[in-house]
């Protein structure tokens, strides 16, 4: 795909959605790093459910540490993979408030050597909550990334290394949320809806599902 598709790409997800955001629900740092955490195999909608119950009584590292592993499953057992999550975010409290101040820092190593904190997640926190231009890559983007050419790759570093290079500065910023609604509401993973998809005509897949 050349330069000028992905720009034209970009540039017609950005008019159709200017202010594109995540749709987990946080309100600090530390809450959106909670709820990336567990939305790991999981749905946005399922982890809200659980974290607006859970952020009520416990939104600060002191908070959730202080509820303790059993405490904190008691909000999370809805949520796939609960029991190794809570260990994880309990475990990441303790550092966070023993090495950082109980502050979540914005520095990828940083973020990295947490508790069941990885690549995407640490590039999620970096880009969404302190405006770092990351591009953090899922399964979405990963299948959006191939799917369309835009920056095909056979692992998703291949594919994040990729976005960063081919996508212009300008876009960088939201490329994550952008790609990641695409892939969730129009480019799906079944049968994509190319019939009503506002990049159909730049899109290079060679199998469309045309509506």
């Amino acid at each position: 795909m050349n330069p000028q598709k992905r720009r034209e790409i970009f540039s017609r997800l950005r008019a159709e959605d200017p202010q594109p955001s995540t749709e987990l629900n946080y309100s600090t740092p530390f809450e959106l790093l909670v709820a990336v955490t567990l939305s790991a195999q999981a749905t946005d909608k399922g982890v809200n459910k659980a974290t607006d119950k859970l952020f009520a009584v416990a939104n600060t590292p002191e908070a959730i540490f202080k509820l303790g592993e059993s405490g904190l499953k008691k909000y999370i057992k809805t949520i796939g993979l609960y029991n190794t999550k809570g260990k994880n975010i309990i475990r990441a409290c303790k550092l966070l408030i023993d090495q950082h101040n109980s502050e979540v820092p914005d520095d990828q190593a940083a973020l990295e050597a947490l508790p069941g904190v990885g690549r995407k997640t640490a590039n999620v926190v970096r880009n969404t909550a302190f405006g770092h231009p990351t591009i953090a890559v899922d399964t979405h983007i990963f299948r959006v990334s191939n799917r369309t050419g835009i920056a095909p790759g056979k692992n998703v570093l291949e594919v994040e290394k990729k976005l960063i290079k081919f996508v212009a500065d300008e876009f960088k910023l939201d490329a994550h949320h952008w790609l990641i609604l695409h892939g969730r509401y129009t480019c799906i993973a079944r049968k994509p809806r190319c019939g009503s998809c506002i990049i159909e005509d730049l899109c290079e897949y060679k199998k469309k599902e045309i509506d």
